[in-house]
């Protein structure tokens, strides 16, 4: 489910087959040899997200839409975890699950002129849930906001769900 507190977003659709090919499997230890990290599965104990792949995926689509690359901000990986967590917690695949998008971005501690806020659950990989993103007009236009430069994502494994893993990947653009 997408959330946008900012408008004026881009659209666009064009494949990443090229970037996908690119991303490579580093700092990934529980990825076997020669699996590139947005191919492994999140639906078990202790894997985490790629972030840089992340980045490098959502970057090379937004170029591929004439708009400029995205960088990891610890602030918002913060942000995701904890709403990916939240998700969990409940069971509940919701923006509110804890506190509104406005409120959690504010909160975070990144100084945001704008934001938005993607969320999934069942997608077992960072491919899975990148494809659902980008195959859903408002998720897609998420991805595109045209003025958003810094990224947090998370995904957080959930054995005890139908869903076996919740998402959060937040884009915004900070103050200057």
């Amino acid at each position: 489910m997408p959330m946008r507190i900012w408008n004026g977003l881009g659209a666009g659709g064009a494949i990443l087959a090229a970037a996908l090919a690119l991303i490579g499997c580093a700092g990934q230890p529980d990825i076997p040899q020669g699996q590139p990290s947005f191919y492994a599965s999140m639906a078990q104990p202790g894997v985490r997200v790629d972030a840089a792949a992340a980045a490098s995926m959502i970057s090379g689509y937004r170029a591929n839409n004439g708009l400029g690359a995205v960088a990891v901000d610890p602030l918002l990986m913060k942000a995701a975890e904890e709403q990916a967590e939240a998700m969990v917690r409940r069971d509940r695949l919701d923006h509110n699950v804890g506190k509104a998008f406005a409120h959690r971005l504010k909160a975070s501690g990144f100084r945001a002129t704008s934001g938005v806020e993607n969320i999934s659950a069942g997608y077992h990989t960072l491919a899975e849930a990148f494809s659902g993103w980008r195959d859903s007009p408002p998720h897609r236009a998420n991805m595109l906001a045209r003025d958003a430069t810094r990224l947090g994502i998370a995904a957080v494994h959930a054995p005890k769900s139908k869903y076996k893993v919740f998402w959060a990947l937040i884009l915004a653009t900070p103050e200057r």
